[in-house]
């Protein structure tokens, strides 16, 4: 079946396709990122733009099935990679561990990685300022913004399982000449590359991109629902962490925190909240049922926690790093050597392994979804259709999709009634069921089922 030239904004949208990246604003400038109904950014025009095909939207949109894929863009920007695997992608080399100097572990959700090599290109000139998500201090909680020194780069340092997109980040970097590293998850950083693609200022402008292991995009609704659960409104919130260090536990027992306009904090464990399993879907972008790229396979340098022991129960956090920039290998082993980090060389199977849950959900997860897709647009993907699996495995496949859906439908209508209970009650039951499907209907104990929990697996 021959591709399409073109597409719309409604063909992407319908078709389940729009991750929200706003990336769409560089081919379609009548184009606005607004917050839809369920808490997730969608492109907002007039009803004659969203039916208007357009080839550089097709060429620009991360999801379109015309899009380069990742692997074409890798072997652009790393042909002399010298390793190469199918679920890594290319790449120099792979690391697990910590930042040794100070303050970059503590103030970071895992092992600081992300923060210091953002602070590194800042400190050695090689960039003007760095893209990447921080507190807003509005309603909107969490958006991109540009540091431009190490210190503001500390302050937006943590996970931010929130929604945001890059339009206004994107049209900085086209207006202010400089030169641009972005911090983003796979699909973010594949539409920096395809826009970079269409636009020379940006090409010359950003120079390094930064990529975020991903196991999928939440809506805002995950923070609001964080505060139904903590006996508060979304409206008395001032803001949100979703993941708290402390001794008292390991770095894999996500802990949520809430701060509250009066002063106050309240806090929850994540197993005790009704949607506080990751891998069972909750808020789910729809369009990440169809992304197989977990690591951020085109971006120079990637990040993520190492969910294996015995790194996963050690409190402060550490990270699993690859290298695709024969730049930025020479100046991490120039770190190491200088004993400002503690990394140590790991294979791809070990970093694959650290990352087991979201490769099974991409892989094994997408082919089998991939199979009934009927809606709209056909994704092209690096995965084949298959149905190739054991009944209970196309159970919990449908179920997770059920969940992600369903979950997005019954928040909208407990905000309607102003009734949290209609989708908390709700949300306990349905990850009763997936628990029942995923796990077995056996006991579960409470330390594996808390670092299951933590870690989605599934």
């Amino acid at each position: 079946m021959s591709l399409p030239d073109a597409v719309s904004l409604g063909e992407i949208t319908k078709s389940g396709l729009c991750i929200g990246c706003g990336a769409c604003t560089m081919a379609l400038p009548n184009v606005q990122m607004e917050l839809d109904r369920y808490g997730q950014y969608k492109p907002m025009t007039s009803r004659a733009e969203q039916r208007r095909r357009s080839e550089a939207l097709a060429q620009t949109c991360p999801f379109s099935p015309v899009a380069t894929n990742e692997d074409e863009i890798a072997s652009v920007r790393f042909p002399q990679a010298p390793h190469q695997d199918a679920r890594l992608g290319r790449f120099e080399t792979a690391y697990v561990g910590a930042v040794s100097e100070e303050p970059f572990r503590q103030q970071g959700s895992s092992g600081g990685m992300v923060s210091w090599v953002a602070a590194e290109l800042l400190r050695r000139g090689m960039v003007d300022g760095v893209a990447h998500v921080r507190p807003t201090g509005g309603d909107v909680f969490f958006g991109y913004g540009m540091s431009r020194s190490v210190e503001e780069v500390h302050a937006g340092a943590k996970s931010r399982y929130y929604p945001v997109e890059l339009s206004a980040i994107l049209r900085e970097i086209r207006e202010v000449p400089g030169r641009y590293a972005v911090i983003g998850i796979p699909c973010f950083i594949k539409a920096v590359h395809l826009a970079r693609a269409q636009d020379p200022i940006l090409a010359e402008r950003i120079t390094y991109t930064l990529g975020l292991f991903c196991g999928h995009m939440k809506s805002a609704r995950l923070v609001e629902s964080f505060a139904w659960q903590m006996d508060t409104s979304i409206e008395a919130v001032s803001g949100a962490e979703y993941r708290i260090k402390g001794p008292e536990r390991p770095a894999n027992w996500y802990t949520a925190q809430l701060k509250l306009k009066d002063g106050s904090v309240r806090q929850k464990d994540w197993w005790y909240l009704g949607d506080g399993d990751w891998g069972a879907g909750f808020f789910q972008n729809s369009a990440c049922n169809y992304c197989d790229d977990v690591l951020a396979e085109t971006a120079d340098i990637s990040f993520g926690d190492a969910w294996v022991e015995p790194y996963s129960s050690d409190w402060r956090g550490t990270n699993v790093v690859v290298v695709r920039s024969p730049v930025l290998r020479d100046i991490v082993a120039e770190a190491i050597a200088a004993t400002r980090l503690e990394l140590k060389p790991v294979d791809a199977d070990y970093i694959a392994n650290t990352q087991a849950a979201g490769f099974r959900q991409r892989r094994e997860g997408l082919a089998y979804r991939l199979s009934w897709h009927r809606l709209g647009l056909r994704p092209r993907k690096r995965v084949a259709p298959s149905r190739d699996l054991p009944f209970q495995r196309k159970l919990i496949y449908r179920l997770r999709y059920g969940i992600s859906l369903w979950s997005h439908r019954m928040f909208w209508l407990a905000r309607q009634q102003h009734r949290p209970a209609i989708y908390v009650t709700w949300a306990h039951a349905a990850l009763k069921l997936y628990h029942g499907l995923a796990y077995g209907r056996g006991r579960i104990g409470a330390v594996a089922k808390r670092l299951r929990l933590s870690r989605g697996d599934g």
